[in-house]
């Protein structure tokens, strides 16, 4: 997600297009049992059933955090105490070798210089390892994992901060060269080739582990490629001065292929040598970039439709490249899912509407595709070659006397969709799985696999008041499918056949997943200028989404973004940024989007501060067609915030506003095992004033964890409003800590780790997004280095621990 851009006309997503009006879930319901009586008392004696009779025990809120930078290290006859994740070197006075005699098994890993070290694996309670060397014996005694860093503390600085201990290796920027023969980097707006360049507002990125044969191994941490998505630009720093005519056109040619081209994904080998760490390969096979006019292929319900059908695909098969990629997902067969949010905005389309018929303006009005010249007037360029149509297919209009196989009209219903990338085969064409609706895509992530059950895939929809969807697959899942050769075509059995749904968000704690199936759904009434909206067929469902959920009744949301699977849980986890747009007024919060408040002086009111909403489906079966629900953390800034808005209790270690990037860590190390370890990105405006955007780490509990809390909300002119939601557990120092600061101006965005969790990548996106050519308001990251001077670019981090321990544990 990237915030206005002022002069390009472009939004990211703070725009609401939904103009029904909806039952709140206040309306539904004002009083309900506590969330704990409902767990565990009321509805829990009909909801064993529902819970699958499963519920965690032990997720308690003790776990302090410590502030150990180093490595442990232990001998013959000595005893130590570590924690889940620490590094522990057993030292030898002697020559011989290590053998563990006790407790739970882990590596042993021989480092280049010879030391023999592991790592602390994920226990419950505190659980001794011993280790037999010739005639003695090394015991070592870990405790359940904790947040064992200091806290970053808040701050403006122009860089990348960490806690002590850790590490910062910048990788790949804006421009770097991916290809062979192509000239490094100027970074003064004469660079051009972006196709063979990594491209600006580097967003949510995946690491695919590669053997050193360059096959795919999910276990290689040495190895691999770095998936990341590009979802817009730093326009005034591409260019020498700033982009021509940016606002209207005419647009230069070069320059709009420059633009254009920065868009989309790129996909590069990153390799570690231990003691050189780690690098990018220039060069690799792997490397590809994937544009917007990077050919793709539709799959699914609507291929083939009238839908699609275009000037460049008269059969409505095909496609052209993808656009504003922002969060992002990936499957358990090895392929990457890119997602595509504020798309609209790039078309131009005004002036056509006697041509078009009060179906497709009731449509084209509910995505937001209604005027202008395009975010960037890619359109007004006039080729020097004619019959080259890069630029008119960012025109919308339909045309007199023309068919919409003779212009773009249907362009803008080529956008909005998942799309499948199969990263170890550059020759692969990316294919558009249309079965997941259309919408402004912010993320696509897979729930908890098991065998013999569907395949779940859960979405939000950036924008304000719009909604959380999941598609269910038709087939169940087949552990060898995760091993295939044919990675596409696996992903043709899983998501090109199955049910979409909307969420519908009850008052009690409980919700249901409305489907978007044709005859399930009525038709969508009659809203403003937008007549009664009847749907023809089910391809007509999936391209108009967001009108079926209208249709369903389903609950409006706060912006829904990145969602996130806990793998031990299941529980799906959905950031909702904010709602700061005094558009909501304040009798219109519910349950699941419960606060209204002005967060400083001057400042509109609604939720400037976001939350963090949390299920969990029925027979912990993510084909359930119910969940129930609790809100796992509300941002809030704590040296301003009142209880009524603090209601997660922050201070200031780990206060946060407008949370946007989430992931759990991986299963194949300790940091994904027991009580998973949760990381939480910002892309904050509500208190930039006192620090830039952050991420944070987090040991999360479980839905249910806390209660039932009743608030009062405030708006203009004092007026109050009650309302009451299920809120989690409060956060503490010991489960929700900031571990990461970023640059001046940027947002925290996409996470990943290598498999074993030593490694973590970060990326730092629009460094410097309000500065001009001739005054940077960010140096970075050549301020990483201590280097004050140059234009910003949008980067990858790795990040580490000086003792080669999990980061963040």
């Amino acid at each position: 997600m990237t915030d206005l851009i002022p002069g390009n006309g472009y939004s990211d997503g703070d725009v609401d297009t939904n103009n029904t009006g909806g039952e709140t879930l206040w309306d539904i319901a004002e009083a309900r049992h506590s969330r704990r009586s409902v767990m565990r008392g009321g509805l829990a004696a009909s909801s064993a059933a529902f819970l699958g009779g499963a519920m965690l025990s032990g997720c308690t809120d003790d776990v302090l955090g410590g502030g150990s930078d180093g490595g442990k290290t232990v001998a013959v006859n000595q005893e130590i105490a570590v924690s889940t994740g620490q590094s522990v070197e057993l030292t030898a006075s002697s020559a011989g070798q290590w053998a563990q005699v006790e407790g739970p098994e882990v590596e042993l890993i021989t480092e280049e210089d010879g030391r023999i070290s592991f790592i602390a694996p994920a226990v419950s309670n505190v659980t001794t390892l011993v280790f037999s060397l010739l005639n003695g014996i090394a015991r070592v005694l870990v405790s359940p994992a904790k947040l064992s860093f200091r806290a970053v503390d808040k701050n403006r600085d122009d860089i990348v901060t960490v806690p002590q201990g850790y590490s910062v290796t910048v990788m790949t920027r804006l421009g770097d060269p991916i290809a062979a023969n192509v000239a490094d980097y100027k970074n003064d707006g004469t660079d051009t080739d972006f196709d063979k360049r990594i491209g600006d507002h580097g967003d949510a990125l995946h690491f695919f582990g590669m053997s050193q044969t360059g096959k795919r191994n999910e276990n290689s941490s040495k190895r691999g490629l770095m998936v990341q998505n590009h979802e817009n630009l730093n326009v005034q720093y591409l260019h020498p001065n700033g982009p021509t005519n940016v606002g209207s056109g005419p647009r230069p040619e070069a320059e709009a292929v420059k633009e254009i081209d920065a868009h989309g994904v790129s996909i590069t080998e990153y390799k570690s040598e231990r003691r050189a760490g780690w690098n990018w390969v220039k060069d690799s096979a792997f490397n590809r970039r994937i544009t917007p006019n990077t050919p793709m292929q539709f799959n699914g319900p609507v291929k083939g439709s009238d839908f699609l059908k275009t000037t460049f695909s008269t059969d409505g098969t095909q496609g052209r490249g993808t656009i504003n990629n922002c969060a992002n997902g990936h499957t358990e067969w090895g392929t990457a899912l890119t997602c595509e949010e504020n798309w609209a905005g790039y078309f131009k389309r005004s002036g056509d509407d006697a041509l078009r018929s009060a179906r497709e303006l009731t449509s084209l009005r509910r995505y937001g595709v209604t005027g202008g010249s395009g975010n960037y007037a890619w359109s007004s360029v006039t080729p020097a070659n004619p019959s080259d149509t890069r630029f008119r297919r960012w025109d919308a209009r339909a045309s007199e006397g023309l068919t919409a196989t003779q212009d773009y009209r249907n362009e803008p219903n080529q956008m909005g969709w998942v799309v499948e990338i199969d990263p170890y085969d550059p020759t692969s064409k990316p294919r558009k799985r249309t079965a997941l609706g259309r919408m402004g895509h912010e993320g696509a992530w897979l729930g908890k696999l098991e065998a013999g059950r569907k395949v779940a895939v859960y979405m939000g929809d950036d924008a304000r008041r719009e909604y959380f969807y999941k598609f269910v697959s038709t087939a169940t899942w087949e552990a060898r499918d995760a091993m295939a050769d044919n990675r596409l075509a696996i992903g043709d059995k899983y998501l090109d056949s199955g049910t979409l749904y909307v969420a519908k968000f009850n008052a009690d704690g409980t919700g249901s997943w409305l489907p978007l199936v044709y005859g399930q759904v009525p038709n969508r009434a009659a809203v403003g200028n937008d007549p009664e909206y009847v749907f023809q067929n089910q391809q007509d469902i999936l391209v108009n989404a967001r009108l079926a959920a209208d249709a369903l009744g389903a609950t409006p949301m706060d912006r829904p973004e990145w969602t996130a699977c806990n793998p031990r849980t299941g529980e799906i986890y959905l950031t909702l940024t904010n709602n700061s747009s005094s558009g909501r007024p304040l009798n219109g919060t519910d349950a699941a989007n419960p606060r209204h408040y002005v967060s400083q002086p001057g400042n509109s009111y609604g939720n400037a501060n976001g939350h963090i909403i949390r299920i969990r489906e029925g027979g912990d079966n993510q084909a359930a067609t119910s969940f129930i629900w609790d809100i796992y953390l509300f941002g809030a800034d704590s040296a301003e915030a009142g209880s009524d808005v603090n209601i997660s209790g922050l201070d200031a270690s780990n206060d946060f506003s407008s949370p946007d990037g989430l992931w759990f860590s991986r299963t194949q190390n300790p940091a994904g095992h027991l009580r998973p370890l949760l990381w939480i990105q910002t892309d904050d405006g509500a208190f930039t004033d006192q620090t830039n955007n952050q991420m944070l780490a987090a040991l999360p509990g479980f839905v249910g964890d806390g209660g039932s809390r009743t608030i009062t909300n405030v708006g203009t002119g004092g007026a109050t409003a009650m309302q009451t939601t299920q809120a989690g557990t409060n956060a503490t120092p010991g489960t929700l800590k900031r571990f990461l600061t970023g640059p001046l101006e940027c947002e925290i965005t996409g996470v990943d780790t290598t498999p074993d969790g030593r490694t973590l990548f970060v990326g730092i996106q629009h460094p410097g997004e309000n500065g001009s050519a001739d005054a940077p308001s960010s140096h970075w990251p050549q301020s990483q280095s201590g280097t004050n001077s140059g234009r910003p670019r949008s980067a990858v981090v790795a990040i580490t621990r000086n003792d080669g321990g999990i980061v963040g544990l």
